[in-house]
């Protein structure tokens, strides 16, 4: 048995998995995966080489290699051993990646390293599919869900401290329109798993969030504890 746990976050863009994930992840003393950097820096490849379709893709993906490292405990993502964690957070790359994530090849591709990544557990990963097609057994499912103006205002401040100049009018539009295709996409799309806990994060600080999760995975934990023990 799995000393530790594997922990789902699923969610909406800007609803604060990642900041929630990394920070849970910190507490517990885990790895973070964020794989919302993984589909961005495969975004950013398309918008450097030109926006293949599905078939294409599949042509070029040896030449792709998407990685998640950790330097003085801060992560950063690679794309072919080139640091893009910056650049994938470009209005570019966030206009661009819901569509690129749709594609099947792009899917199957991250799916498969991101098990990888995770099949020992005593990791946390966040991302619209992981506890309903990346890690469906995980121990721990959470879905974050939040107000399209408050995910707005989250994403706003994150524009601004890149150096970018948008209005909170134009980006929560872009959310809505994001859900919209996250939503309905044929492969992968957003969807709450069943057994998954939801969890309105509109009017939660960013530690409260991580508190609430925490103490979900403590349970779980002594409890696995101790029906090892017996």
């Amino acid at each position: 048995m799995k000393k530790k746990i594997t922990i789902a976050i699923d969610g909406p863009s800007a609803s604060g998995k990642s900041s929630t994930a990394k920070l849970l992840a910190k507490k517990l003393n885990y790895i973070y995966i964020d794989t919302g950097a993984m589909y961005r820096a495969v975004t950013l490849w398309c918008l450097e080489n030109g926006k293949p379709d599905n078939k294409e893709f599949n042509k070029q993906i040896k030449s792709i290699n998407v990685s998640i490292v950790y330097e003085n405990s801060v992560q950063k993502t690679l794309l072919n051993r080139r640091d893009v964690s910056k650049e994938i957070r470009s209005l570019d790359v966030t206009a661009n990646v819901s569509q690129v994530a749709s594609m099947p090849s792009v899917r199957e591709y991250l799916v498969n390293i991101q098990k990888r990544m995770g099949e020992n557990g005593g990791v946390v990963l966040d991302g619209r599919d992981i506890g309903t097609v990346v890690f469906p057994d995980a121990e721990l499912k959470i879905f974050l869900v939040a107000s399209s103006r408050s995910r707005a205002e989250r994403r706003l401040k994150e524009v601004r401290e890149g150096g970018e100049v948008a209005s909170l009018e134009e980006i929560e539009q872009d959310l809505i329109q994001r859900d919209k295709l996250d939503s309905s996409r044929e492969h992968s799309p957003l969807r709450k798993a069943g057994d998954a806990i939801e969890l309105d994060t509109s009017n939660l600080t960013l530690e409260s969030q991580v508190d609430k999760i925490y103490e979900y995975a403590r349970l779980i934990t002594e409890s696995r504890q101790r029906k090892n023990e017996n």
